[in-house]
């Protein structure tokens, strides 16, 4: 069993930066795979990022390759997601999974992952 809460978001201007964090319970962190996901209103649940347990193998959405990198810290049992140049597009509510699967094409879908954070809030004002 695996608890995350996110943590980080807030309102922020069009072209800023915001870093979101997602802290995790457990011993055993390093062994999933992590993914940063969002939701926009009246949108589905999208796969923005993913990375490897151990070795931070990463993956990104094209929408925001070059733009956000996700990292984690896996003596902290930490999932961060640096997000630079922010666009209003970007505006949703982020959040942080975890699948006992591993990095494979299967990973950029929400049924991969089984525990869920609670969700925070990202605005991006024009």
């Amino acid at each position: 069993q695996v608890q995350l809460v996110e943590s980080g978001g807030g309102l922020v201007q069009a072209g800023g930066s915001l870093r979101l964090s997602c802290a995790a319970s457990g011993r055993t962190f390093s062994s999933y795979t992590m993914g940063w996901f969002r939701q926009a209103p009246g949108k589905d649940r999208e796969f923005v990022a993913a990375i490897s347990g151990i070795g931070g193998r990463t993956v990104y959405a094209d929408s925001v390759m070059g733009r956000f990198t996700i990292s984690r810290d896996n003596a902290k049992n930490t999932m961060y997601l640096q997000m630079n140049s922010v666009k209003p597009d970007d505006t949703a509510v982020y959040y942080c999974a975890a699948s006992v699967y591993g990095l494979t094409y299967r990973i950029y879908q929400k049924e991969e992952y089984t525990y869920w954070g609670q969700g925070t809030q990202v605005t991006v004002s024009s």
